[in-house]
């Protein structure tokens, strides 16, 4: 077991001594035969987790940023319209990745604690007769606000607008701990990474691709070498690559799977939200606010958390750093210095979450904030308590 303090950012994430065992193994040759008994059944899981049958699975070796990068370039052309709404940090950057590569963006604007304006997408794709819009763009769970936003409600305003533009889905921190349907809630290219429900070092972005997506790609001119799908399912065929693949973390992968299956996706949501929940109480017994304005968008992965009036953020993940040894997230755009933020993702047990809820308690209580030191986690004791059985013992 490691000696070093879980951290509670959300991602990259805690990495269990199984997946560093699977991953610190000799370089093996990627060309060889056996090769593909390992990767293949790599991709035949995570579509598992995907939530798809009819859907491939894509990966290059790169973060979930890379992802995006890969699906807006093997689908889109110069010039194209995206329809896309910034509530986030994230969603933020995607928007700012489609205008660098010379998309044409149609913005909706959206206060920082809010998700996906599904009515607002339904009227723009109503609006769009000529059907210029070429994609949507979604955050599934936005890290900055630890706000979760209702894909399917996205896919019910696009079909209610009868619009044939493809769905893409950042799911970077919510596959593999939120539930993810690709096939039902008609998400197009699903764009996740390794550092966080996979457990794993950052390095791997992970896609969830259509054959509507796949047909897109024939007419898509932006240009793309190391990201192009073609390649890389050209070399999948035969279980190989087309470049070198980033090996250790495939093995990492293969064991995340057989990790993740093991314990039951529907046991792994079911952890997630019981994490989530006991952290949620104690913000309440805090008296502090979370960033989501209500409950139908609170994020199970990650609680973004306004801190009182007259304090600074930054200096209480510094406290909680400097004094304690414990990361925590910082506050990311319009959030900095207003807000932290509490991963509770990956390899955690309740008695984990319990450690971080004490270590930022002693910080805030260090900087003179008004709260009651113990009261946040005997708040969230007692929701374990009552909840015997949902969490794993301990981070394997």
């Amino acid at each position: 077991m490691s000696d070093q303090n879980p951290v509670f950012i959300p991602g990259p994430t805690n990495i269990p001594d199984r997946l560093r065992a699977a991953m610190h193994v000799q370089t093996r040759d990627h060309r060889a035969p056996d090769f593909v008994e390992t990767f293949a059944p790599v991709l035949e899981d995570t579509k598992k987790v995907f939530g798809t049958t009819s859907g491939r699975v894509i990966t290059f070796p790169a973060s979930g940023t890379g992802g995006w990068e890969a699906a807006l370039c093997n689908t889109l052309s110069p010039g194209d319209k995206v329809l896309v709404a910034r509530y986030g940090m994230f969603s933020h950057r995607w928007i700012d990745m489609c205008e660098r590569h010379g998309l044409d963006v149609q913005l909706i604007e959206c206060p920082w604690g809010t998700g996906a304006p599904a009515d607002k997408f339904e009227a723009a794709l109503s609006a769009d007769k000529s059907h210029s819009i070429k994609a949507v763009l979604v955050t599934h769970n936005e890290t900055a606000t630890g706000v979760k936003s209702d894909v399917a409600a996205v896919r019910g305003a696009m079909d209610a607008a009868a619009h044939p533009a493809l769905l893409f889905v950042d799911c970077v921190s919510s596959l593999a701990s939120m539930p993810f349907e690709m096939d039902s809630w008609g998400v197009d290219i699903a764009v996740s990474g390794s550092q966080k429900g996979f457990m794993l070092a950052t390095g791997m972005a992970i896609l969830g691709v259509s054959d509507k997506a796949l047909a897109a790609m024939e007419a898509a001119t932006l240009p793309r070498t190391f990201f192009d799908f073609k390649d890389m399912m050209g070399a999948n065929a035969s279980g190989g690559f087309p470049y070198t693949p980033p090996l250790q973390l495939i093995y990492g992968m293969r064991e995340s799977l057989k990790m993740l299956l093991e314990e039951g996706l529907d046991n792994v949501y079911a952890r997630h939200t019981r994490l989530a929940e006991g952290v949620r109480r104690a913000v309440g017994a805090w008296g502090l606010e979370l960033v989501a304005q209500t409950p139908d968008l609170y994020s199970d992965t990650v609680s973004a958390i306004y801190v009182p009036s007259g304090f600074d953020s930054n200096a209480l993940t510094d406290q909680a750093f400097n004094q304690y040894g414990v990361s925590f997230g910082v506050g990311l755009g319009e959030m900095n210095g207003k807000a932290f933020r509490i991963g509770h993702l990956g390899s955690l047990t309740d008695v984990m979450v319990l450690s971080g809820l004490a270590t930022i308690e002693m910080a805030m209580a260090d900087l003179d904030y008004p709260i009651e030191l113990g009261s946040g986690v005997a708040a969230a004791q007692e929701h374990f308590r009552s909840k015997t059985g949902a969490a794993i013992k301990s981070a394997a």
